[in-house]
């Protein structure tokens, strides 16, 4: 797994509340695309909240936050790797701007 380049990895913490307790790390594009997101540092620490729970990621009310990590995770993907949107596209075969 490569170095996060979405957050600072020296310090474990919950990239929405701050929290530092129950922390997992989340892959910001998961499914089929997981492997690259480890390969390419997409990766944040959440508290199980911010995870999992009903306004989490992961939850029944958490599609805005997702879609919000999505789109910060390209643009360091972009502005890291200094690479085009057709260059993310390529990789994971979608486009969140």
């Amino acid at each position: 797994m490569s170095k996060s380049i979405v957050c600072d990895e020296d310090k474990k913490y919950c990239r929405i509340c701050g929290s530092e307790n129950n922390l997992n790390l989340h892959h910001i594009i998961y499914g089929k695309n997981r492997k690259n997101a480890d390969k390419y540092g997409l990766t944040i620490w959440l508290c199980k909240k911010c995870h999992q729970g009903t306004y989490g990621v992961h939850g029944k009310y958490g599609h805005e936050l997702d879609l919000k990590l999505k789109q910060e995770a390209e643009k360091c993907f972009l502005d890291y790797y200094n690479k085009e949107i057709e260059d993310f596209i390529d990789i994971f075969k979608i486009n969140y701007l």
